[in-house]
């Protein structure tokens, strides 16, 4: 969540000036902050971002834009310099294992966050910005972070970018075949909730034959896509949890748009809620890493915490002959960081049973991306449902 309690102090034009600071990934203030504007060369900037220095504007929007993808193309550049010498050393036989290229690729991906991380733009109270050629961000601020509260603030203008980006996606919503080509059936995220860019899971759910039309739960129900497509099945009742507020509210204002809002039960809740049902769905994180934001934690899953909790509990909470779907896709196995046997292992020690497998090759642009550090592994995932019962 949002961390606006450390203070930003700055002197410009002789005076001392203070706002609080403001980081959705919970990154602390950089240590030292020095004014910056129109005259300073990208270079320059670039080797302060590297130490760490936060680049606080005070000149002209548009210019900080230009800046920061000269800091961009640097960054990628060095990038490309190291995949360059690290593909030599391949060919010295120095072949690093996947999970060290994991590893490797989300290092550079930290350090270029850090990097791009450094220009930095004061808000008003009202979350406008008083700079030359601004542009009015101020309702989609609003949506991300609540109204604002007369308190000046500074935020890194990389997120600003995505939290605009993030307010156009969720005011122009995502088709999901699944629940129809009409405009009004797309699925409108709101900030900080992860996007169904990926449809292959939605197909697997709204395709795979129901145990049962009565009721499901829905565990981690994000954008609420999928309880949707269970309605639009037929299904009568869905209970659906997640514990993160901004997803619930997303899932009520998608489920109420979509119309199937009378049909769903939402509850703040850590995986299951109370009781039983004849079908539980969930689609955890597949990545078995550590999220280095509160959106990341769609897809890394430190120590497979949500995967092997939702195992650990499926038995418990299904009916007599029902069935648990895990979506999963097989990613980190061809990543080398959790083994196909290890999977198993927790499905038996749950007492669990596999009643069959449904997989799909994923289509996304990553998948076919040959210059992607990790395109080896992409190229071979498949994502599965596991359809999982209570053994016995």
């Amino acid at each position: 969540m949002p961390t606006p309690h450390s203070v930003i102090p700055w002197t410009h034009q002789g005076q001392s000036q203070e706002a609080l600071w403001r980081s959705e990934s919970g990154a602390p203030a950089p240590r030292r902050v020095v004014v910056a504007d129109d005259t300073l060369a990208a270079d320059t900037a670039y080797r302060m971002a590297c130490e760490g220095t936060g680049l606080l504007w005070q000149g002209d929007f548009q210019n900080a834009r230009h800046l920061l993808q000269a800091l961009m193309r640097r960054t990628d550049s060095k990038t490309g310099r190291h995949r360059r010498a690290a593909a030599k050393a391949a060919q010295k036989a120095v072949v690093a294992t996947p999970s060290e290229a994991f590893h490797l690729h989300r290092q550079a991906q930290a350090q270029r966050a850090r990097v791009l991380a450094s220009v930095l733009i004061p808000l008003e109270g009202d979350y406008g910005i008083a700079l030359r050629r601004a542009p009015d961000w101020r309702e989609a601020c609003t949506q991300a972070w609540g109204p604002a509260t007369g308190q000046r603030c500074v935020a890194t203008l990389r997120e600003l970018l995505g939290l605009v980006g993030a307010y156009e996606w969720r005011k122009k919503g995502v088709e999901v075949p699944a629940l129809g080509a009409a405009p009004r059936d797309r699925i409108h995220p709101h900030y900080g909730v992860f996007s169904p860019v990926r449809g292959e899971y939605v197909d697997l759910v709204a395709t795979t034959p129901l145990p049962s039309q009565a009721l499901a739960f829905d565990i981690g129900v994000g954008t609420g896509v999928l309880s949707a497509v269970l309605v639009r099945r037929g299904v009568q009742r869905v209970v659906a949890t997640d514990q993160d507020p901004r997803a619930l509210a997303c899932a009520h204002d998608n489920l109420q748009r979509l119309g199937v809002l009378p049909q769903v039960d939402l509850q703040q809740a850590h995986l299951f809620p109370p009781g039983r049902a004849p079908l539980v769905v969930c689609n955890p994180p597949w990545v078995p890493a550590r999220a280095s934001s509160p959106i990341e934690h769609a897809v890394y899953d430190e120590g497979s915490r949500m995967l092997r909790g939702f195992l650990a509990g499926l038995a418990e909470h299904l009916e007599p002959g029902g069935e648990g779907w895990l979506i999963l896709s097989d990613l980190a196995e061809h990543l080398g960081l959790r083994p196909r046997e290890q999977l198993l292992g927790w499905i038996a020690e749950a007492g669990l049973v596999v009643r069959g497998r449904h997989d799909v090759k994923p289509v996304h642009a990553k998948a076919a991306d040959a210059g992607d550090a990790l395109h080896a592994a992409r190229a071979a995932e498949v994502t599965s449902l596991w359809r999982l019962a209570a053994a016995g």
